[in-house]
């Protein structure tokens, strides 16, 4: 007859060192945030770039450029 174990939740995941917050948060600052920022802002300009290729230049109709 086999006998169950009865097992206890997973202790508790180590807490993150110091050293390992910094880096963490340097890899955002430095890398991740920045690439995002300019991801956003080329990515508005390219939607009011093709906006204006598909709609014509803002203002009003047959005035000039």
């Amino acid at each position: 007859m086999e006998t169950a174990t009865v097992r206890g939740p997973d202790p508790a995941p180590d807490k993150p060192t110091r050293r390992a917050e910094i880096l963490a948060f340097l890899i955002l600052a430095v890398l991740i945030w920045p690439i995002v920022a300019v991801g956003i802002v080329g990515g508005y300009g390219f939607l009011i770039w093709m906006s204006q290729i598909v709609l014509g230049p803002p203002g009003p109709p047959g005035s000039p450029h």
